[in-house]
């Protein structure tokens, strides 16, 4: 009789033969514009690192502070023992900074969303979705065992002619989109999105991962960046991008945080982030504020890089934010793609399906404030030889 996990390595030969078996790559520096990964130094394009918080010395500082004075860990959830003055400090920082009045703090991102999703909605609810959002709102999404209806990807007309037809349908109705999108680079339609949750009396979530700290002022997100302050219920950040630490959280009403403190179920059975995280996260709100320049820095590369590769021929798709693809079709030209330039100095992650739709595989790139003129020169020169010995461009 065959192990009944013997399907599994059958899959992983499958990939090796259709050359999309992704082997990971191991970082042996700090997380930073130009990293050591698998013995070789490479240009670090594949991080979120958008302002090169992850070696700041404001946050190395608070971080080892906070282990000499409080230890390693909290010792528990959040619910039992496990809530620090850290952790509060924290949520009321990015209460704050994101005017609202209450945040909670989520063990990560993803978890943030589902997290959120999963406990406001149940069976004879309705949720509207973008078809382009993360994963983490899908899954959260399915927990919530609502009714899904997706739209066109930033088809706002389409999402309301959805909210029209649920008018006087018994249940709550939510509207959910990405502010920023983690695979195109394109800003969401937030203004005609809450204005369409607004006519109809939707719920309006927007997860602001990849905009906080890139968008609106000293990187408030989306809501910032549209003014649409006051306008949006629920919105979900994280502290794994341009914070450079760990973490998500939630913004809005101190019903919804107070509600979210009692039935989100990641938050209810994950123990609360080390005191080291905390409190790193809080010093990078800081720097935020302190040092607008970092913003400006990534947004003069994200600039430069994006005019450097549509020179050389490639398909940068949407793109508007730092997020910057180079879209090539199939999912092995992805990967090829990926690991000559490796091999040029350059780490790019090559994604194909299931993390993108089928004949959309393409090398996601991200530059940060901490890249210099110089190594993103060496970047585009990669990509333009590799590019050129690959039939991608001319």
């Amino acid at each position: 009789m065959s192990h009944p996990l013997a399907y599994l390595h059958d899959h992983l030969e499958e990939w090796k033969r259709d050359g999309v078996y992704q082997r990971l790559r191991i970082l042996q520096s700090a997380s930073a514009a130009e990293s050591r990964f698998d013995g070789k130094e490479v240009i670090n394009l594949a991080s979120n690192n958008y302002l090169g918080l992850t070696t700041h010395p404001k946050l190395r500082e608070a971080a080892i502070d906070a282990v000499k004075r409080f230890g390693v860990g909290s010792g528990a959830v959040r619910t039992i023992s496990g809530t620090m003055t850290l952790h509060m400090q924290l949520e009321e920082r990015i209460a704050a900074f994101k005017n609202v009045e209450a945040c909670v703090v989520f063990q990560s991102g993803f978890a943030a969303n589902a997290g959120t999703v999963s406990a406001l909605l149940g069976p004879e609810d309705h949720i509207i979705s973008d078809e382009l959002n993360h994963a983490s709102i899908i899954d959260g999404c399915r927990l919530s065992r609502a009714k899904i209806r997706v739209f066109p990807h930033k088809d706002a007309a389409a999402a309301e002619k959805i909210l029209g037809e649920l008018d006087g349908v018994a249940g709550k109705k939510l509207l959910i989109s990405d502010g920023v999108f983690s695979m195109d680079g394109d800003i969401g339609p937030l203004p005609g999105l809450v204005e369409a949750a607004e006519r109809h009396g939707a719920i309006m979530i927007v997860d602001d991962a990849h905009s906080s700290g890139v968008l609106g002022k000293a990187g408030r997100g989306t809501i910032d960046h549209f003014g649409l302050h006051g306008r949006v219920h629920v919105q979900v950040g994280t502290l794994s991008k341009a914070i450079g630490v760990l973490g998500g959280y939630v913004c809005g009403s101190r019903d919804l945080i107070e509600f979210l403190y009692h039935r989100a179920r990641p938050f209810l059975f994950s123990t609360s982030h080390p005191p080291a995280v905390a409190a790193a996260c809080l010093a990078a709100f800081d720097v935020l504020e302190r040092e607008p320049e970092r913003i400006q820095n990534l947004w003069d590369n994200t600039k430069y890089f994006k005019q450097g590769l549509v020179a050389a021929g490639f398909d940068t798709g949407m793109s508007e934010t730092p997020i910057t693809p180079v879209i090539v079709g199939e999912a092995k030209t992805a990967y090829d793609l990926s690991r000559a330039l490796f091999e040029e100095g350059v780490l790019a992650t090559g994604i194909g399906f299931p993390t993108v739709a089928k004949g959309k595989a393409r090398v996601r790139t991200i530059v940060t404030a901490t890249h210099t003129r110089d190594e993103l020169d060496r970047a585009l020169e990669a990509f333009r030889k590799v590019g050129h010995q690959l039939g991608i461009v001319d």
